[in-house]
């Protein structure tokens, strides 16, 4: 009579059978980077992971990102200035013990882990189609040394052939996928054949550029399928429409085409590899903003809802970018507890939006009711509140299909004396998800004056009187676009205009002066969230910059 397995036994058969490629990366979702920590060692002699702001990993660190709901780490990593010289291009022991050390401490944190090569792609990888058997040989003897270091590590670490490789010198997108092949395809034969639990780990592949251009992922998708693994994942990565994402070219909110576009992002993505059997990892998501506030607060929070629902609902695994910006490693805590709140909702359901989380009310003239349209995503409306009282339908708001109607008096009664810029706020809740808060604003037209400055800089004198810039228009008499950016009308919030609110001022950076005609008057519009537009000439004259009404 054969002896059956006892539970125990059972269980431990199951927690060491080897997953497929599909149910590993699934058992991924959420990720988070572990940004500008290990990839920052690339910088100078001697630099180690603290050079770019962030403390260095200890023991309790991956503990507090698993309880925060995550289930894997990137941990990106440059080589390139720990590297001996060819030919043998020796890994600094230290910085491979050190690198050895976080992987543990992530493992042992009960998460998935992501190695990869990052930097090196622009600081030496680049550079193939000029000295290709040189970085053949530094790229392959990097890849020996991680994979026999990590070559007994169970499948619950993964390793990433490189990060963003881009090339310079080359004829062209053919010639760079050739040479995008050849990376990863000499990956592939290394790791396979060095040995241990490496002959079947989960390997991941990127396009070109880690972008998700059709043209990219079709040549990654005829690598995949030429390689006939059963363990190898894409990946791609995703910052949304590159004009919505920096608040340039007049993307000032998360309109139909920008959602349009990130949709298209992900059925793409499912229609070349996931339907095809090859799971996907986007592996660096967010916005460009993330410093600078480019983009309106409620539309960036549309995007991080709407792209958590997409994750979903196709079957991606995406891992946060975060490269300190985030979660503060130093408290321990997010610096932005509302957009993490938003990006967590989304990996268990939707939250309902609206067409604006603004909503001004004229500081002096008379008070009238006020209409948002609901982005409801499948939910119901469930109540209107403003701080802990449940606000009554009827005297205080209406709601008639998805248009949210808050009354006059109910507007008064909350901006009090109606002081320019006076805000309050109020909370609508659905039937699940994150509440959508409307902020409540008093203000009247804004005011702005001439100017005189250099090209280093001009500060326009603003009285903002409680209303917001959204973008600004700037154009020379022919109509064509005057700026850095100059295929649009639209230059680029923060890095050419800076709006300072509290100061009263906007600023014509040093950047955007420099980049219009010497001479040539430039017809500047100020667009505001009220919707209000402001006229202005801004001229040129040698060094002298001067700006008129």
């Amino acid at each position: 009579m054969v002896a059956l397995p006892t539970t125990a036994q059972a269980q431990e058969e199951a927690d060491t059978a080897q997953l497929s490629a599909q149910d590993l990366v699934a058992a991924m979702q959420p990720g988070w980077n572990l940004g500008n920590t290990l990839d920052a060692m690339c910088c100078s002699e001697g630099a180690d992971e603290t050079a770019w702001g962030n403390p260095r990993v200890d023991s309790t660190f991956f503990t507090d990102i698993k309880a925060e709901g995550f289930e894997s780490v990137r941990i990106p990593v440059s080589w390139g200035n720990h590297t001996g010289p060819a030919p043998d291009y020796t890994i600094d022991p230290a910085v491979m013990a050190r690198v050895q050390e976080i992987v543990d401490m992530a493992l042992d944190a009960d998460l998935y882990v992501m190695i990869n090569i990052h930097h090196d792609s622009w600081q030496w990888v680049k550079d193939m189609p000029t000295r290709h058997d040189e970085v053949m040989a530094q790229y392959n003897s990097t890849w020996t040394q991680i994979a026999s270091t990590f070559r007994d590590y169970p499948q619950e670490l993964m390793f990433e052939s490189i990060n963003e490789q881009g090339f310079e010198g080359s004829s062209g997108t053919e010639e760079d996928h050739r040479h995008m092949a050849e990376l990863n395809s000499s990956f592939f034969d290394i790791v396979r054949t060095s040995g241990g639990d490496n002959t079947d780990r989960l390997l991941v592949l990127p396009t070109l550029h880690t972008g998700a251009d059709p043209v990219h992922m079709d040549a990654l998708a005829a690598e995949i399928e030429a390689l006939d693994d059963p363990m190898l994942a894409a990946t791609t990565h995703n910052y949304s429409f590159w004009p919505f994402s920096v608040n340039v070219a007049g993307y000032t909110t998360y309109n139909e085409e920008v959602q349009t576009m990130l949709v298209e992002n992900f059925q793409s993505q499912v229609d070349t590899f996931v339907s095809k059997g090859v799971p996907v990892i986007i592996g660096e998501y967010s916005l460009l903003d993330n410093y600078d506030n480019k983009v309106e607060r409620g539309e960036y929070l549309k995007f991080f809802e709407h792209f958590g629902y997409l994750a979903r609902t196709t079957g991606i695994t995406t891992m946060w970018w975060d490269n300190g910006t985030h979660f503060d490693r130093y408290k321990r805590e997010w610096r932005d507890q509302e957009q993490f709140d938003y990006i967590s909702t989304a990996w268990t359901t939707r939250s309902a939006t609206a067409s604006s989380d603004l909503v001004f009310v004229d500081a002096s003239d008379k008070v009238t009711d006020k209409s948002v349209t609901l982005n409801l995503n499948g939910l119901e409306f469930k109540d209107l509140r403003f701080g802990n009282s449940t606000l009554k339908p009827g005297p205080d708001y209406t709601l008639e299909g998805t248009t949210l109607t808050l009354k006059a008096k109910l507007l008064k009664r909350i901006l009090g004396d109606r002081g320019v810029g006076t805000t309050s706020q109020l909370n609508v809740r659905f039937s699940d998800g994150m509440p959508w808060k409307l902020n409540v604003i008093s203000s009247e037209d804004p005011v702005i004056e001439g100017a005189t400055g250099t090209t280093d800089s001009v500060l326009i004198p603003a009285a903002f009187n409680g209303d917001r810039l959204a973008t600004m228009e700037s154009v020379y008499a022919d109509g064509s676009g005057a700026g850095y950016h100059s295929w649009t009308a639209f230059p680029e919030f923060w890095d050419d205009f800076k709006p300072d609110y509290e100061n009263g001022t906007i600023e014509l950076t040093k950047r955007y002066l420099n980049s219009i005609t010497d001479g040539s008057p430039v017809s500047l519009t100020f667009h505001f969230w009220s919707g209000k537009t402001l006229q202005y000439t801004v001229t040129r004259d040698g060094s002298t910059v001067t700006g008129v009404l």
